[in-house]
């Protein structure tokens, strides 16, 4: 008797966490899908990063030619008149 009391606390917890796992274990596929889907995106956001900050520091060194031009150009109509 002592026996099947034993197993009963010992069986009965196993079995509850094996049916509480089946879930999500049928789940993982698309878990796993979904994570690499994720990694994908952010290595592609890594990627526009990089190409805004060459863009960002590409308009600031045309800036910095615009500026340079519109002083030569102020200097220029300052010694005609």
């Amino acid at each position: 008797m002592l026996i099947w009391i034993v197993l009963a606390v010992v069986l009965l917890p196993l079995v509850a966490l094996a049916l509480a796992v089946r879930p999500l274990l049928t789940r993982l596929p698309r878990l796993r899908r979904a994570a690499v889907a994720l990694q994908r995106r952010a290595a592609e956001a890594e990627a526009l990063r990089d190409t805004a900050e060459a863009l960002q520091q590409r308009a600031e060194g045309v800036q910095r030619q615009l500026d340079t031009a519109s002083r030569r150009v102020a200097l220029i109509k300052a010694k005609r008149g």
